[in-house]
């Protein structure tokens, strides 16, 4: 008997370097036993501003579902079966059909008639929701819901991995910021509104770029990081109230080609290579100062030279400064930096970033509301 004749099911688990892939390995092993269920998905939570985002799907067609985002509290199914902390069976052949959420209907269209939720959590904190789907009526049974569990459970725990890894890629960065005593006007409340209008612009242009769910996830994550090689820069320069001498702003010019290599030196003091989208992040610390003209820095690019990531988050982070107080101006209101925004489209900024961001007056405004600053930041 050959001792090692048995092939480990889930061995390629190991091998596998994206959630997607991880994701796509698990579907393909489920099916080899159930091949009804033919989607799977899952979406995101975020608890400050209650919302939910699609982020990764596997099935053989394309997704019902993409670049969506839609707030916990306005889907009641989901929000009853979070706060019962049990999932949801649907063998319903109609009941998709009568539901009125634009994400039910879209899976109702997509063809698909019965349906496995399952909330999602690790260490005690909820990540999400995974959707397991088939275009079959009444096939989850008892003994396919066990398997499925199992699985649900297996994503669960993957996406706490890779998400503790920016976490903490994200949490070394701000307390590198704090530890090395340097009073940044940026504020924690405007990261969180550049990084959510980054994350506006995002889902904007996805169509257009191709972007997918987990590229905009990663932009929301990473662009709070853009600044971080300011904590390089002398507090007689960072914090100087009034014009920067032509010496001083050569050296706050610095601070992007620094912060790009403080992230390379993190990344590999921590083991976080593996961390997904690294290049981006790298890109949005390196080129956010870039303009769209070559008048910006470290290295004049043109146009679409410029990442567009570090595009999105040029405008992001541009629109956020105008509109917040500074020791040196007061908060423009958001039809002033509107205007201002056109007039630097296509000159300084990238114009379809721009218009992507003008799009959405009202999310700017629930953004604002929701991460609002006082006095004290």
């Amino acid at each position: 008997m050959d001792i090692y004749q048995h092939k480990d099911s889930f061995g390629s688990l190991n091998q596998t370097q994206t959630i997607q892939e991880k994701v796509n390995y698990l579907h393909s092993t489920l099916k080899l036993r159930h091949p009804f269920v033919e989607r799977v998905a899952i979406a995101l939570y975020e608890p400050a501003t209650d919302m939910l985002t699609t982020y990764v799907q596997s099935s053989e067609g394309p997704s019902p579902l993409e670049h969506y985002q839609a707030r916990l509290a306005d889907c009641q199914s989901l929000l009853d079966l979070l706060e019962k902390n049990q999932p949801r069976v649907v063998n319903d052949l109609d009941l998709f059909a009568k539901g009125s959420q634009p994400h039910t209907q879209s899976i109702e269209q997509g063809g698909y008639r019965a349906s496995y939720t399952m909330p999602l959590f690790a260490e005690g904190v909820f990540l999400g929701f995974v959707f397991f789907n088939s275009t079959q009526a009444e096939v989850f049974e008892e003994h396919v819901l066990r398997e499925l569990d199992m699985t649900g459970h297996l994503i669960a725990f993957m996406l706490y991995s890779e998400q503790g890894k920016v976490k903490t890629l994200v949490a070394t960065v701000r307390s590198a910021k704090e530890f090395s005593h340097h009073r940044d006007p940026e504020t924690g409340s405007h990261l969180e509104r550049m990084a959510h209008y980054s994350r506006l612009i995002a889902l904007e242009l996805a169509g257009e770029f191709s972007f997918s769910d987990q590229y905009i996830e990663h932009i929301f994550l990473f662009s709070p990081l853009h600044d971080i090689g300011k904590i390089t820069i002398p507090d007689n320069i960072l914090l100087k109230p009034g014009k920067l001498t032509d010496d001083e702003y050569d050296v706050m010019r610095t601070h992007s080609k620094n912060g790009r290599d403080i992230i390379d030196s993190l990344l590999q003091n921590y083991g976080l290579d593996g961390v997904e989208y690294i290049e981006l992040l790298r890109n949005i610390a390196l080129y956010h100062h870039e303009a769209v003209d070559g008048t910006g820095y470290p290295e004049h690019l043109q146009q679409e030279e410029i990442p567009i990531e570090a595009r999105i988050v040029s405008v992001a982070d541009v629109f956020d400064a105008l509109t917040s107080h500074r020791p040196y101006k007061p908060a423009w209101s958001n039809d002033e930096a509107f205007k201002k925004l056109r007039e630097m489209s296509g000159e300084k900024l990238d114009a379809q970033c721009v218009q992507a961001l003008l799009k959405h007056e009202q999310e700017i405004l629930r953004i604002q509301r929701t991460f609002y600053e006082n006095s004290f930041g």
